[in-house]
């Protein structure tokens, strides 16, 4: 294929609808979706070509950044070990700031629930956690989760007796970050970074109940195609699948 040709092609790809692709991804995105298309060129080859035609994503720049408050890391090797939980907040137009509260497997980088509420106590927080608890297991019951891990900062809905005790009655361990080390609930951070970039910085909802909607309907779409490099460039549904063939394959 022609430069030229490769070019018409990746212009096409980040021009594609919602469904197929995300705004604002890197080369070796372009270079993996490329792939499914069936398209097979050069990694390098891509991000030179973007380059010289202005299409290369925005790099941030970087910090420095002191010791590391802790070695090893918080991917597990399977599924349903360590969960990650989290809150950050957007603006409705008629109800002002409001709390978006979700949970995410560690090991897949799946959406497990997520949540909008116009109050961000400690009982809105267990929502997410109570979707992803029925996604998983398919009931809610006790003991239902025992031995998971759920990441959580130390944020007071998180810390509350209430939030801990429902943790208890599902046979979770709280494992709170260390504090003021965002990275240690990294997983969940990284997901709200992708969320503000593709959904809530790109336009306002009415209330809570329409971004509600908005956030059930991201979340299939980022189950479903969002390309995880760490995976080989699977998605996270693709990721939970061949997981599901292995066990029972094993089985």
């Amino acid at each position: 294929m022609s430069d030229q040709d490769l070019v018409s092609a990746i212009r096409q790809l980040l021009a594609a609808a919602p469904e197929e692709s995300f705004h604002g991804e890197g080369y070796r995105k372009v270079w993996a979706r490329l792939r499914f298309r069936g398209i097979r060129a050069d990694k390098e080859r891509i991000r030179r070509l973007m380059g010289q035609h202005d299409l290369l994503a925005p790099a941030r720049a970087g910090k420095p950044r002191g010791p590391k408050v802790h070695d090893g890391t918080i991917i597990p090797m399977a599924p349903n070990v360590m969960w990650g939980t989290d809150a950050t907040a957007t603006w409705t137009l008629k109800q002002g700031q409001v709390t978006v509260f979700a949970a995410v497997d560690h090991f897949m980088g799946e959406c497990l629930g997520i949540h909008a509420a116009k109050y961000g106590t400690r009982h809105e927080a267990l929502e997410p956690i109570r979707q992803a608890v029925k996604r998983v297991y398919g009931t809610y019951d006790a003991r239902v989760a025992t031995g998971l891990l759920l990441r959580h900062d130390h944020g007071s809905q998180y810390i509350r007796h209430d939030f801990q005790r429902e943790l208890r009655f599902l046979g979770m361990e709280s494992s709170p970050s260390f504090v003021r080390s965002p990275e240690g609930n990294g997983v969940v951070e990284r997901f709200f970074r992708t969320l503000k970039e593709q959904l809530l910085w790109q336009r306002y909802y009415e209330d809570e109940e329409k971004l509600r909607e908005a956030l059930y309907a991201f979340r299939d779409r980022y189950n479903e195609n969002w390309i995880l490099q760490r995976h080989g460039y699977r998605t996270p549904q693709q990721v939970r699948d061949g997981w599901e063939r292995k066990l029972s394959m094993a089985s």
